[in-house]
Order: C-alpha cells, then structure tokens, then sequence
C-alpha cells in the first residue's frame, strides 16, 4: 500500500512512519523543511519537500496514494491562527478532490465539538467539517487529548520558578496522549480497508489531574515539593507574552485554557468516553520528562 503522512517527522509522524514502514508498506513524508530529506530517506520512506500551502504541491503528491494522514503543522507567525488553520483544511479538501484519495485519518483534538471559543482546536471544527463534506471519501477524525510531550514546556518554568502553572484550573482532570498512542492508532486506521463513511474517536492515554501531574513529574526530577499553580487568563496570556510567544499565539492558548478549565473542551469526550489507549500511562512518559530536563 502507498501512504501519505503530512507534518513531517514530529512527535506523531515519525512513529507512525516507521510503523508502516517496518510493515512493509511505501511511505512519502511531506515536510516544509529541506533539511530533513535526508533523515526521511534513512527511514526509508520518500520525502516530499513543500508547503501545505500549496494546493498543486498538495495534489501532485497525494495522487495515487492509497491512503493519507492528515494533519495542519503549527504556524506561530500569522495573524488569524483559526484562520490558518482552517485554511489549510481547505486546502487538503481540495487536493483529496482532486487527486482521488479515497481514506483519510485526520489528526484532530479533544475540544474539536466546539465551533468557537476552544483557541487553535476551534479551527480544526473547522477542518473536520469541510473534510466531512467531500464526497465519496472515507475520514476517520482523530480527536487526541493533551499531548504529554507538551510539558516539555514547562521544564523553563520549573527551573525559573520552581513550579508548574497555567490557567487550566488547579484541580482539573485533564485528558492527556503520548504521541506514540495516537501514531499506533493512525497505523490500525491507514490499514482498515475497511473503513466506511465518516466520523471520529477519541483518542487518550491517561487521565490526570493538574496536581497529579506536578506531582508525578516532580517527584521524576528529584523535585517532590513541585506543584501547579492557577494562573488566571491575564497572567497567563502576559507571562506568553513575555516570554516572547507572539500576541496571536498567546491570545489562543489562553483561550484553550479557559475552555479546558470550564470543563467546556472537555465536555463530549466524557460523555463519549473511549477505552484508553493506555499502553503508555503518565508515570512512564515521567522517565522521558527526567531525561529531557536533566538535559536542559
């Protein structure tokens, strides 16, 4: 089978290149960055070296694929990130329309039921109904929790301020991935030939409190006194600022966060509860986090 898998080698694509690759299957890795060519190629899969952005490039790759894993790669630089990234979703639509993909597996986010108010994950509602609306194509909407690997951002707080924070809320239980879930997930998806229709699942590891989890990592990095603090919106959305994220990025994140701590973000996946993918539980992702901080 040909495969098409879009975000290049990130946290979710590599792994699930990989997996397909060791399956037997061809692989074509489409990245914006030429400097990964080579590191594509030692996996063993083709590199497509071009923009989402550019419909044409689109098109011409995903012509004769069997299946393709979509997903919209960050962009911190614009000036309507929800607007970029339904772009892009558009984008992909018109590309699938035109080369004749007949099976998608879109990355997706828990929170994606929301049309707005839910920051960047406001923008893949958007993704999921303009790829829902192409006929004769099957999509299957990965809706991931909170990636684990995202704490990887807090190790300069930790290491400033000694604690962990954000405007989640301080007790809320949030629903959390490991990247490598999500990508044996995406494999099992590519390779059902069977797939029929549209729709999405959840897809979670773990479920852990922002307590717990300072709790877990501190503990990891010999810090056991670690704890989360609640920041309100406005320290949040400042604190971004100042740490140079720009003003569009950091209004979004912000917004997010006040989606999850509402409990609003969170809503339809617990009342659509999946089993977990639970292979890789937050106590293990903990040893990665140690690894990467004591290298810090």
């Amino acid at each position: 089978m040909n495969y098409i898998i879009t975000g290049s080698l990130g946290h979710v694509g590599r792994p699930l290149a990989a997996q397909l690759i060791k399956a037997g299957h061809s692989v074509t890795v489409v990245s914006s960055n030429p400097e990964r060519k080579a590191r594509i190629e030692s996996m063993g899969a083709e590199p497509a070296i071009g923009t989402v952005e550019d419909v044409g490039f689109l098109t011409g790759i995903f012509k004769g694929a069997d299946a393709l894993f979509t997903m919209v790669p960050p962009n911190y630089t614009g000036s309507d990130w929800k607007e970029y990234i339904a772009r892009i979703g558009r984008n992909y639509a018109e590309a699938i329309t035109s080369s004749g993909v007949r099976h998608v597996v879109n990355l997706s986010s828990i929170g994606a039921h929301m049309h707005e108010k839910c920051g960047p994950v406001s923008g893949l509602h958007l993704v999921e109904h303009t790829l829902n609306a192409i006929h004769g194509v099957h999509v299957r909407h990965l809706r991931a929790g909170f990636f684990y690997t995202n704490f990887l951002n807090s190790i300069g707080m930790i290491r400033s301020q000694g604690v962990m924070g954000g405007n989640y809320g301080e007790k809320t239980l949030m629903v959390l991935v490991h990247p490598s879930d999500i990508a044996d997930e995406a494999a099992k998806e590519l390779q059902d030939t069977t797939a029929l229709g549209r729709g999405f699942r959840y897809i979670a590891s773990d479920e852990k409190t922002t307590d717990e989890i300072a709790t877990i990592l501190g503990k990891a990095i010999g810090k056991p006194e670690l704890r989360w603090v609640d920041r309100s919106d406005k320290e949040t959305y400042e604190g971004m600022v100042q740490a140079g994220m720009p003003d569009e990025t950091a209004r979004n994140y912000t917004e997010m966060g006040a989606a999850m701590r509402s409990g609003e973000m969170e809503e339809h996946y617990f009342s659509n509860r999946p089993v977990m993918a639970g292979w890789r539980r937050f106590e293990a992702f903990a040893t990665e986090f140690a690894a990467a901080y004591g290298a810090s």
